[in-house]
């Protein structure tokens, strides 16, 4: 069943994003009040990488940012992504098999079109398997 599901039909299509040039603690700030994990980043319209709330919260809590450091400096930009038309399975191996250790991907960016037109979570999923598809 996981091989028949389209990525488009359960990813979020209303992205949170950040621009490159915002504050760290701006960035970590929006992803708490939104209670996500990750923001993509973008400039102008193109996705340049992504920030985690694990990452910058850690990170700040260590204080080692400096006072107006850019999340363009601290965000990941070899981000993993899917197309919406790659199948549920498709993006799961894609979550398992580009995370680094034996971590997961909880966050996947939906491109198209070099294009960022939605996200994919490991909420998305769960909710999915959740409704039985």
């Amino acid at each position: 069943m996981l091989d028949k599901l389209l990525v488009k039909d359960l990813m979020t299509k209303d992205v949170l994003t950040v621009d490159k040039e915002v504050e760290t603690v701006f960035a970590f700030e929006e992803l708490m009040k939104n209670k996500i994990s990750a923001m993509p980043v973008l400039d102008g319209e193109k996705m340049v990488g992504i920030v985690t709330a694990t990452d910058l919260g850690h990170n700040l809590i260590l204080d080692n940012y400096q006072f107006g450091t850019k999340v363009k400096s601290v965000m990941v930009t070899d981000v993993a992504c899917v197309s919406p038309e790659n199948t549920l399975k498709e993006a799961v191996c894609v979550m398992f098999d580009k995370a680094p250790g034996e971590n997961i991907i909880n966050q996947l960016p939906v491109v198209e079109d070099g294009k960022l037109v939605g996200i994919l979570s490991d909420g998305d999923i769960i909710k999915a398997i959740k409704d039985g598809f």
